[in-house]
Order: C-alpha cells, then structure tokens, then sequence
C-alpha cells in the first residue's frame, strides 16, 4: 500500500504530465499521499432533486434533472457574449447560463439528452437560471453514491486551465478506486480504541466522500487529532531530549541579596500572579534542570519586577546574570527600571548596545570576564563572540518572537553548562497556540495589574468627528499628559502610508499650533528615531506622532492618550499591544480607535472587542479566532514550522489540548522512545520528520 501511496499522480485517469505539472506548481500536489490529504473545504449535500417549480431565489446550491430543449446565443464581442440553453423537467423552464467556455459548452452538451444540473437557482427576467452549473449525464451520476459533495479550493491558474473543484473530485475519485486495500493505520489501538477514533483508511475515504453528516464528523476529528498529536509528539520529544542533554546549573540559595531586595526595596507589595510565578521559576531554578520558560503578561502586569527578582536569585548563587531586550531604546528603559528598582544595593548593572563603544565597552567586556558585572542589560550585541562571562547562570529575553531558537543556542555557548533562560513575552498567546510554538517551554502567566492601576478607557470615533477628538487632545495636553498618535504602516503601501504620516505630520502642527510635536517611523536612521523618541521620554515635546514602531516597550508613564487612525487596518493584537503603550501611571488614560464609517462586520467584531475589555488573553483568542493562526501578530505566526492540512489551532483548541496530553503520557512512558508496543508511533514521526516540513523548526 505505502508503494502506491508514492505513485506520480500523472499516471491517475484524467492527470497526464501537463495537469500534474499544474498541480505540483500551485498546490504542491504530486504523488498519490499529497493528494490523499488534500482536503475538501466544504460540502453540499447532492441526494435530493429538486424540480423546477420548486425553484427559490434563496436556495443554496441544488440540483435539477431534465434536458436541453435548445440554444441560443446573446451578444457579441469575447467579453459580452453568452450562451443560453433552455432546460425543462416537466414542471417548469429554467435557463444555463455560460459566460466563457462557450464553445466547449455547444460541443459537449446536447438537445434532448437528460442531465443533472447542479448550481445556484437565481431569478432573471421571471425565469430561474444557473450560471456555468455542474452538469452531468443522468445515467452517469448515481444519488445514492453522491451523498455529501466535496470542494476542493483551486487557484486562478487552474480554473483556467480546466482544473476546477469538480475536476480534482473526479481525480480524486478515481484515486480511491485504485486503492483497494486498506490503507495502513498510523495509531495504535490503545489510543485509538480509547478514543473511539475511526480507523485511518475509513476517515481518509469519507473525508473525500462522505455520505452523511456524522460519517464526515467522524473522519475530520480523526484526522484532526493524528495531525495534531504528532505535532505535539515531536515537540514533547524534543523537550525531553534537551532535558536530558542539558544538565542546567542547581541555584538552591536564597540569599542575602534577594532577602534585602525583598525586605527593602520592593516598591509595592507583589500580586498573587506574581508569587504564583516567582514559585514556579524557584522550583526550575532548584530542579539542576535548565529551565526554559515562557512568562506571559499584559503590558504593566509587572514582568521585569519578576525577571529581576530572578536574576538575584543567580547573584545568590554566585552567577551572572544578563536580560536582551529587542531594541537600544528598550534596553535603556530596562537599565533605569532596574536601577531604580535596585536603589543603593551594592549590584553592578551595565548596559551593552551598539551605542556603547570605546573605553566605556572595553571596561564593561572586562567586568564581564572578570565576574564584576553582576547583570548586563543589551541587545543582539550580547550574542557578539567578543562578549564573555565569567560564569553566566541566566538570561532574560524580552519580547521573544524577535529573538529565534538559533539566537537562544548562541547564548549557551557563553557558559560551561546552558544558563536558565526566561523569555518574556508582552503579547497574550492563546493557550492552544503557546502548546503549539513554545512548545519546548514551559508557561507561566501573569494575569493581574498591580494595585493602583486604572484601566484604560477604550473609545471608537469616527474619522469626520475629528473637532471633539482634537478638543479631547488638547484638554489632555493642557492638564500636563502626553499623546500618541499613530499612523498604521502597512509593507504593500509602505511609500503611502509615510507620505500620509509625513502630511499627517503637518496638519497636526497646524491643528496645535501651541503644542511640540516629535515624528517617528522605521525608514528614519535609528540616531533621528532615537532622539524623537527621548524628546518626547524627556517631556519636551507634547505629541508624538508615529507608526507602530513604539508598539513595543517604550514606557512613557505621563502619556495618557493614544490615538490609533485607520484602526480598521489594524489586527486585534496589534491593537492590544498599541493600547499597552498608554495607562503606565496613576492617571486616567484613554485610547482612541478612529475608522472610516463604513466597516466590514469582522472589522466591527474587532473595534467592539477593543472597547469592551482590557483583557490580553480574551483579545488574543478572539484574534486567533477572527483571523486564524496564519498571521498573529507578534508570534510571527506566517513562518509556521508545520503545515497543518486539517487542523486550525483557533478552533480546535479542545482536539489540541488532548492531543497534548496523549503525547504527554507517551512520553512519560517510554522516555527513551524504545518500548515496542510504541513502536509505531515513532516510526510515523520519522517518517514525517523526513517530509518536507521542517519539524526540527517546531521548537
């Protein structure tokens, strides 16, 4: 069976070279197994025919059965020209109406020979009519057989050249006929027993051919859980090997340092979340494990309190330690937070970015070497070969989706075993998704703001009530805050959307004449954007207009109002992550979304969710949900490693949970991925590590 599952599908009735050709280039179809999985989007149930008299407007997709009484042409030219055949069943007429393929029409169809029509019923001209349906001969096509067609998305490419959903059905038809024995299964019988899944040859044959609604809902959830426990396997295992390779440093003190820190220092008392977290990286610090974990909170939620107190946990211990921040502006914001945090203890902090060069560089390469810097605080510049520790024992990255696995290995080079590592993350991720892409790390979750923290007040104006919307500002500004306004800037229309903000820019200046204004965007040289950005840090300038380059961490506690145009072009995370940069201090602030008035429902789902909840993860799921895993913001989700054909990570989150934890217990199980009633398991994860999907990518 796996030697059919090979075959070129050229060789399949109906294929040839030139059409396998077409279907390798668009949809990278080329043998038997890849068609085998291409999957329908959609069905529409074919075991009833309706007659004509029968016929509404608002009918789905039906299908009539009756003959052709004769043709007529109408119009003249390639563009204007149609073809109508006239087609009665006894009860009524009802008119098929082609557009283009009008030769290939007259020449396939003829008068008085009986055909099924299949296609959407639309009222013109008092008559009903089907534009280029489905036809087939009456004695060809058996109902009983039909059940629930499949649709196959096609490409532009292949419609014209006659690949069209119904051709890759008939492919894929004759293709399951030549299948006649059963396909071999890919699930022992412990999992698939337990979970009463159908057998792989069943749900493969009624995914393509279903024949009821229970039979196709079968199939997909079989499916649907195989993709997804293999994806969960192959990451579990991977975690588990590192565990096992990678010895990390035992930190069991708490000592003085991080005592007095808590005694004396701590500005506020921590949250619940807080100590929940702070528990949960002691035990992986004490574990001589290597902790990898993901700590995710909303902006503000108090994450660098929480990475700090861990880093002197390391200073404990007698280790360095070092946080990464994305970008030179933010590393400097980490340097003054934790100073300021650390107050007179007697810890050595030093900042390391490409602006730090000369004799200043020189003197902190050296306390690194020696042990006198006690954390270092920088950017990529960390990674550079120059740069060594004398004992690093754990590294804080923040903002993780910047910083790739390639870049976290680089950083175990610095020390004799890999450091602990704790990645920080601003953006919510779904449960489901951090399963799936963070798989290799474990997750902890700051879900509470600290005490005193008002949340922000989120309203949606449109783009002709800018009168009450420049007063607002304006009455902001006059009680001492600071404003963001941002420009959305999007790659296809990257030279518009600057010369909008370029002459957004100067109608702001007029519109408040009394105000300084700072302009900041990702074309500027990073010294110009840099001093914009401080100007408006420092208070000199009132209003700091941009695009979403301040989406990440600048932290301006006085700005109170942040006002994103164009909202309607913005994903809901990013919208999130825009809101985050306002709301830092003690006063009220506001966020102000400003569309078009005519939106799109999905838009309009977006803007009522911004203004109905401050919760990142709520905002997160409705994101995945609203746009699917393909393009989250901030998780970079277009790169993902494995391409699932089935599954969606956004509404399967029950299948991905369990798909979890049945790899969870596979692992636990057998460790060493040697146990012979497993043996199947890990011979189909070899197998699909060797396909062209970049497994090894997934962690």
């Amino acid at each position: 069976m796996l030697d059919i599952l090979n075959q070129d599908i050229q060789y399949l009735p109906g294929v040839g070279p030139k059409k396998r050709d077409m279907l390798q280039k668009e949809l990278g179809i080329s043998k038997i197994s890849d068609l085998l999985e291409y999957y329908p989007y959609k069905y529409v149930d074919r075991s009833r025919i309706y007659t004509i008299n029968e016929l509404r407007s608002d009918m789905p997709f039906v299908q009539v059965k009756g003959r052709i009484l004769g043709f007529e042409e109408f119009g003249s030219g390639p563009r204007k020209k149609r073809l109508v055949a006239h087609f009665t069943d006894g009860t009524g007429i009802a008119d098929i109406v082609w557009f283009s393929g009008i030769k290939y029409a007259t020449q396939q169809f003829k008068v008085n020979t009986e055909y099924i029509v299949f296609g959407k019923p639309t009222l013109y001209g008092g008559r009903y009519q089907f534009a280029h349906p489905d036809i087939d001969k009456a004695e060809d096509l058996q109902l009983s057989q039909m059940g629930m067609q499949p649709y196959y998305i096609t490409t532009e490419k292949m419609k014209k050249a006659g690949l069209t959903s119904r051709s890759i059905e008939k492919i894929t038809k004759a293709m399951l006929e030549k299948m006649n024995q059963p396909l071999p299964e890919t699930l022992p019988p412990f999992i698939a027993n337990r979970l009463r899944l159908v057998e792989r040859d069943t749900a493969l044959r009624h995914v393509h051919y279903p024949k009821t609604a229970e039979e196709l809902q079968s199939a997909r959830f079989r499916l649907k859980f195989e993709e997804l426990f293999y994806v969960q396997l192959n990451i579990l295992r991977y975690a588990s090997d590192q565990k096992k390779k990678y010895r990390g440093y035992a930190f069991p003190r708490i000592g003085e340092i991080f005592n007095s820190f808590y005694s004396d220092h701590l500005p506020f008392s921590l949250t619940d979340a807080q100590k929940r977290v702070m528990r949960e990286i002691r035990s992986d610090l004490g574990s001589g494990r290597q902790m990898n974990r993901l700590l995710q909170g909303d902006v503000g939620s108090g994450k660098t309190l929480v990475a700090l107190m861990t880093m002197l946990i390391a200073l404990d211990n007698g280790y360095q330690a070092c946080i990464m921040a994305p970008t030179e502006i933010l590393a400097e914001q980490h340097l003054a937070t934790i100073r300021e945090f650390l107050g007179d203890m007697d810890i050595r902090v030093e900042l390391l970015t490409g602006i730090v060069k000369g004799k200043r560089r020189k003197t902190v390469l050296d306390g690194l070497a020696s042990g006198s810097v006690d954390i270092l605080v920088g950017t990529h510049a960390v990674i550079e070969d120059t740069v060594q520790f004398s004992k690093l024992g754990l590294v804080v990255v923040d903002e993780q989706h910047r910083f790739g696995v390639a870049q976290r290995a680089r950083l175990w080079s610095k020390s004799q075993n890999p450091p602990h590592v704790l990645v920080m993350t601003a953006t919510p991720i779904p449960r489901t998704l951090a399963m799936t892409i963070y798989g290799d790390l474990d997750v902890s979750v700051i879900d509470q703001l600290p005490p005193g923290r008002k949340p922000i007040v989120t309203i949606h104006k449109y783009n002709n009530q800018t009168t009450s919307l420049y007063s607002g500002i304006r009455q902001q500004i006059k009680e001492g805050r600071q404003v963001y306004i941002v420009f959305p800037l999007i790659k296809e229309s990257e030279k518009l959307d600057i010369q909008n903000l370029e002459e957004g820019f100067e109608i702001l200046k007029e519109v408040f004449p009394e105000f300084r204004l700072s302009k900041v965007h990702g074309k500027m040289k990073p010294a110009e954007k840099d001093e914009e950005m401080q100007k408006f840090v420092n208070g000199e300038t009132q209003i700091l207009v941009a695009t979403t380059v301040i989406e990440v961490g600048v932290n301006v506690p006085n700005a109170s109002v942040m006002v994103i145009l164009n909202a309607e072009r913005f994903g809901l995370s990013q919208l999130h992550q825009l809101r985050g940069r306002v709301g830092r201090g003690a006063s009220q602030s506001y966020c102000i979304l400003v569309t078009k008035p005519q939106l799109t429902n999905e838009t309009r789902k977006r803007i009522d969710i911004m203004c109905d909840t401050n919760d990142g993860f709520l905002i997160a799921e409705a994101d995945l949900k609203l746009r699917g895993p393909g393009d989250l913001e901030g998780t970079q989700q277009s790169g993902m490693a494995f391409d699932l054909k089935i599954a969606d990570i956004a509404r399967d989150g029950q299948i991905v949970q369990m798909a979890r934890e049945e790899a969870q217990k596979i692992i636990e199980q057998d460790p060493e991925c040697n146990k012979t009633e497993n043996s199947m398991l890990w011979q189909r994860l070899a197998a699909l590590r060797k396909t062209n999907v970049n497994w090894a990518a997934i962690s």
